[in-house]
């Protein structure tokens, strides 16, 4: 008898910066009246995050890319109509042109209160927002499993992302800076590779048992097995200003993990490299995203981006056709040949510079650029 294939269900989570429309500052004393009308409108679709400034919205469970992608426009809209009553507007950045982490407040939850005493100031610095895609995966020992092969792919799905390249008023030269940040908390980046889902859980449960992890939510990796879900959960994508952008990044996501188990469905896998060869590609994404090629592990050579991305197009073709988000699948390619979101924010500053304004100006003007579009195309 045939196995019954995988559901490959999505969900996405967004996290969103919320900015002053007047100062194009994060807002710092973001208005109860805010939340309380957002979760009116979107029920338990929506949350607190960890920093007053943040919000973090959720889709339901999706049968498809496109039906995901329908639920996060009218949310973002949402978001967006609620905000601008309070003279705030979101930004789907990763981080914020100038904002600075030491003037925000964490959300008053119990939850936040203890992440910010177990973290100290690797939590105050948080002032990051990502991108989470779910493929839902009902059988836990093929969450493992391909926990493992789907790691060498996080790098090229990080460039396809970045939108981080300022912190702290600096254009910091790298396409992805919340990566950075993001890399200073325990259990983060790069995931373990375990044998069997039994294994994982053993390690989980020395962990839980010495009392310094509650649940496996407490792992932070890029990618990991949800602990509240049957899926595998994508985190190393910065979140993208663009909605279908990020829509693109998923249905690539979704479609690898297909790809990964019609390999295994025919006693074959994805080559396990070493978490070296794989963190050196997830550093040329984080530096440079898409603009200066990963290491082609097979050949030892760096390879231009497109060449890499145009491979894996050809190789889920049959997977994004089954899954009906071709069409997504090939808007990768317009992501670039038009740069990502660090690309046009650097881009608006430096011509704002150039065009004479002063520093503070440019960044504000590349505020109003992620401002407008956050809300465009839905």
């Amino acid at each position: 008898m045939t196995k019954k294939e995988p559901p490959f269900t999505i969900g996405m989570e967004e996290e969103y910066l919320l900015v002053d429309r007047k100062t194009r500052d994060l807002a710092v004393d973001v208005p109860e009246a805010l939340m309380i009308e957002c979760q009116r409108r979107l029920k338990s679709q929506v949350s607190p995050e960890f920093l007053q400034s943040q919000i973090e919205v959720g889709t339901r469970v999706c049968a498809t890319v496109k039906e995901a992608r329908q639920d996060l426009a009218r949310m973002r809209q949402c978001v967006a109509e609620v905000a601008g009553e309070h003279g705030l507007a979101p930004i789907a950045a990763s981080t914020h042109p100038f904002a600075v982490w030491d003037r925000q407040k964490h959300t008053d939850k119990e939850r936040y209160h203890a992440i910010a005493r177990d973290m100290q100031t690797v939590a105050r610095r948080l002032v990051i927002c990502g991108m989470h895609v779910h493929v839902g995966l009902d059988d836990d020992d093929l969450r493992i499993d391909l926990l493992g092969q789907v790691s060498y792919f996080l790098p090229h799905l990080l460039a396809l992302s970045t939108s981080s390249p300022f912190w702290r008023g600096e254009d910091t030269g790298l396409k992805s800076y919340r990566i950075s940040v993001f890399d200073e908390l325990p259990r983060s980046g790069l995931p373990e590779t375990f044998d069997s889902w039994g294994e994982y859980q053993r390690h989980i449960d020395i962990m839980t048992g010495a009392g310094v992890i509650e649940d496996a939510s407490k792992l932070w990796w890029d990618v990991r097995p949800s602990s509240r879900f049957p899926t595998l959960e994508l985190r190393i994508s910065d979140i993208c200003t663009r909605l279908q952008d990020g829509v693109s990044i998923a249905a690539l996501f979704v479609c690898l993990l297909r790809m990964l188990y019609r390999l295994k469905r025919n006693n074959q896998r994805w080559r396990r490299y070493s978490r070296m060869l794989i963190k050196e590609n997830r550093w040329r994404a984080q530096r440079y995203g898409t603009d200066q090629g990963l290491i082609d592990f097979g050949i030892g050579e760096i390879v231009p981006y497109g060449d890499l991305l145009e491979e894996l197009i050809e190789l889920v073709h049959s997977d994004a056709q089954a899954l009906d988000c071709l069409p997504e699948i090939e808007h990768t390619r317009e992501i670039v040949a038009g740069g990502t979101s660090a690309h046009r924010q650097i881009a608006v500053y430096r011509e704002a510079l150039q065009a004479g304004a002063e520093k503070i100006e440019a960044q504000r003007q590349v505020v109003d650029m992620l401002i407008a579009e956050t809300v465009s195309g839905l």
